[in-house]
């Protein structure tokens, strides 16, 4: 039997005791439904307090959902978003940005997931011109797919240059706890400061069990998100056990000590790593994902004790995420049996 603990993705692990409290403090009585609650409009109140009252919140299920209808309130159809090979929205969303907007994604390569303005610049060359899709939204991942981090210097760098061409900035904040521990800054700092106007805040991979919310920092954008919410199969009946969880995730800190967790543990796993010869770490970690090379043959032995994913089958890459409950007994454990193997 495998381990109870793996390393496959953050969103493999369980819920936070204080989370599942909050969702059981408010299953008592009757509220109104649709997010027409207290519940709700504390969460929105909170979120206001990190960021500014002049925004817009609203909140839906999941990740993919987050980005593809907060794109879909920024784009027509023959209009485009420029992101990285490795962006979510291109790599794990089965299409559905495409589907619901009808944009088309332009997928830039880059070494460590992370656009620069020079990687940008050649595909606006077009714009204006009628035989080609028109770029619209420039959209970011913070923490990226690879694990590694924008600084704001950067963030505000793509976002001036977007917006001097008329483009707007999406931020898939689907790891953006990690992203503020890291950085040891305040979310707004990165985020709305630097520049960005659409933003998915992501809850399930920090310890809550379902729920993430689209926040508006341009908010004349959300004009009509509540009709694409609903459109889009996002308008929640109970939305106060969605709300719940943000309250209790943006209280007392423990969003921060969620991902204090997983972070840390990510970084002892790498110490680990680099002890072995074997194995190379291709990124460097800076939130809660580490990525190393190893020999091949040994990738399908390991994954017979423990789950994880392959990243890139040619090269022998594999990923390993640590989560807010990884403890330093499942990272020595886990490092234990693949000295046995590699060595």
């Amino acid at each position: 039997m495998k381990p109870v603990r793996s390393f496959a993705s953050d969103n493999n692990s369980g819920v936070h005791s204080e989370i599942l409290a909050a969702i059981a403090q408010v299953n008592t009585g009757h509220v109104v439904g649709y997010g027409n609650d207290p519940y709700t409009q504390a969460a929105i109140a909170r979120f206001c307090e990190i960021f500014g009252g002049d925004i817009e919140v609203f909140f839906v299920y999941g990740g993919t959902a987050a980005n593809v209808l907060g794109l879909t309130a920024a784009l027509k159809p023959y209009q485009a978003v420029i992101c990285p090979e490795t962006a979510h929205i291109n790599v794990d969303e089965c299409g559905a940005p495409e589907k619901f907007s009808g944009c088309k994604l332009i997928d830039v390569p880059t070494p460590d997931g992370k656009l620069t303005v020079d990687m940008v610049a050649p595909w606006l060359h077009f714009l204006g011109d009628p035989h080609h899709v028109q770029p619209r939204v420039l959209s970011i991942t913070q923490s990226t797919e690879m694990g590694t981090l924008y600084t704001p210097e950067e963030i505000k760098a793509l976002a001036d240059f977007a917006h001097q061409h008329g483009l707007l900035v999406h931020m898939d904040g689907a790891r953006i706890c990690n992203a503020a521990e890291a950085l040891n800054l305040p979310f707004r700092a990165f985020t709305r400061d630097a520049g960005v106007d659409i933003l998915s805040f992501g809850g399930t991979k920090n310890g809550m069990m379902y729920g993430e919310a689209v926040i508006f920092f341009d908010t004349s954008l959300a004009a009509d998100f509540e009709f694409i919410r609903k459109q889009g199969m996002q308008l929640a009946s109970k939305m106060r056990f969605i709300a719940a969880q943000f309250n209790a995730l943006l209280t007392n800190d423990l969003w921060l000590r969620n991902a204090r967790q997983a972070n840390r543990m990510a970084r002892l796993l790498a110490h680990e790593v680099e002890k072995i010869p074997a194995l190379h770490i291709t990124q460097t970690p800076q939130v809660n994902a580490v990525f190393v090379q190893m020999p091949k043959p040994i990738i399908p032995r390991l994954q017979e004790r423990y789950f994880f994913y392959v990243w890139n089958e040619e090269l022998g890459e594999v990923r390993w995420m640590t989560s807010f409950d990884t403890t330093e007994e499942d990272v020595r454990s886990f490092i234990a049996c693949v000295r046995e193997m590699v060595l």
